[in-house]
């Protein structure tokens, strides 16, 4: 069934633009509302939101939808969208709501759904919800209209649950962090978390003003997070991006440690423990082949799922696996929470710095990815992959590649843009694939 709203992760685009009005926000809130009452119990659903000036009023039509068809509106305020999942769960919550955009720039902004077990959403679910957005939703009687409140105390409890994820035995103390907030979501929590546990925090993207969320900071753009730690001489840089569910470190040197990387030492750490269930990890087909042969050759399997952390957690779920994510820095750790948490998987990575006395460059660095290329190709309309051109220059690709590298070749779930990866042990011949599979993409759909 072909989507009008959700996409990969919710509902999101521009601001004030086709998708995201408030208009569209309180027919969510009430189709949302109208499709989690079940029972005759008081229904309850918690608020979240990033730093975005157009959070405001997505939050307000959100409480004017939720409120209509009779359910009470718990308002977090600023705060990761892992803090929202953990926050649905253990408030007893009917549905969760995060406001942001992610990573996108101030002008986009989103709506992320969880269920009342702090997941979120499957595609059926998401699917009804949509079908009702259609519809005239029933209003509730005046009597029966819900209830709203803030919480104060919201990001206390989530940085206590933070921390209670770090071992006991451990303290950060003789640790310069640098953490990069991207003037997001986290801005308040993650320098507290990390001054609790002891570090010596130097705190940048913590300045949010409405509009300057991930504008070149947070884990998209961490070259200002690398200067950083480079010049105040920090042993370590963690950039989280604008709702805080991602995560990428920088070593000492300032050098970029993706989130593949992080997966490995996170699940060779895990099974030294004897803690890492499934035997391996999941991550998602952009992953690099690098980890894949590194996790192969210590026994440990990598199962690969479409491109989103939620098919990742999905896949998690069904086989018993507690390790996840993606190379964009989704890491997803279940004994912990129900999404990518990115201080939650920040805080592992220290634990295991510790542990190890040694350098982050040192610590982090678990094998040599092979060259890997990924360029997009816009088109106007229609479905270039299907085209015969394309799928035989494919075709011909994957033959000359013949089990020394991978193609991973898709349609964004959020733009019109064809995204063409090649990975291989010869950088020259990885260029040229991707470089004649887009020239064919871009004739076909011109």
């Amino acid at each position: 069934m072909a989507r009008k709203y959700f996409g990969t992760d919710g509902i999101r685009g521009a601001t004030n633009g086709a998708v995201m009005t408030a208009e569209m926000a309180m027919k969510a809130g009430m189709a949302a509302g109208a499709y989690f009452q079940r029972g005759d119990h008081r229904h309850r659903v918690v608020i979240g939101k990033d730093t975005r000036l157009s959070g405001y009023m997505l939050e307000s039509a959100l409480v004017a939808g939720f409120t209509s068809v009779g359910m009470d509106v718990v308002m977090l305020g600023p705060l990761p969208t892992p803090a929202v999942a953990m926050l649905t769960h253990s408030m007893r919550a009917d549905i969760g709501v995060m406001i942001s955009a992610s990573h996108n720039p101030f002008a986009d902004n989103g709506i992320k759904l969880f269920g009342p077990d702090g997941y979120k959403l499957s595609d059926e679910a998401e699917e009804s919800i949509e079908d009702l957005i259609e519809q005239n939703v029933p209003l509730v009687p005046s009597g029966k209209i819900g209830r709203a409140r803030r919480v104060d105390d919201a990001a206390g409890r989530y940085i206590h649950f933070a921390k209670s994820t770090f071992p006991q035995a451990l303290r950060l103390d003789g640790l310069r962090v640098v953490i990069d907030c991207a003037n997001g979501a986290a801005y308040k929590v993650a320098p507290a978390a990390l001054w609790e546990l002891g570090a010596d925090v130097v705190a940048i993207g913590v300045t949010p003003n409405g509009t300057n969320i991930n504008d070149g900071v947070g884990s998209t753009a961490p070259q200002t997070l690398a200067e950083t730690v480079v010049a105040s001489g920090a042993d370590i840089g963690i950039a989280l991006d604008g709702d805080a569910d991602r995560l990428i470190i920088v070593d000492e040197t300032g050098a970029v440690v993706d989130g593949d990387q992080l997966m490995a030492m996170i699940a060779t750490s895990y099974a030294r423990e004897g803690r890492l269930a499934g035997g391996g990890l999941v991550a998602t087909v952009m992953s690099n082949l690098g980890l894949e042969r590194h996790l192969a050759a210590q026994g440990l399997g990598l199962i690969r799922t479409k491109v989103g952390d939620r098919h990742v957690l999905e896949a998690m779920r069904t086989r018993g696996y507690n390790v996840g994510g993606e190379q964009s820095g989704h890491i997803i750790l279940s004994d912990y929470a129900r999404t990518g948490d990115g201080l939650v998987a920040a805080l592992q990575v220290l634990a295991e710095l510790k542990r190890a006395g040694a350098p982050a460059s040192e610590v982090l660095h678990r094998f040599d990815p092979l060259p890997q290329l990924l360029k997009n190709v816009r088109f106007a309309g229609g479905k270039p992959l299907e085209h015969e051109k394309v799928q035989g220059v494919i075709a011909a690709a994957e033959a000359e590649l013949a089990g020394r590298g991978r193609l991973v070749i898709r349609p964004s779930g959020t733009e019109p843009v064809i995204r063409v990866m090649a990975e291989g042990e010869d950088k020259r011949q990885v260029e040229t694939l991707v470089d004649r599979i887009c020239d064919v993409v871009r004739e076909v759909a011109a």
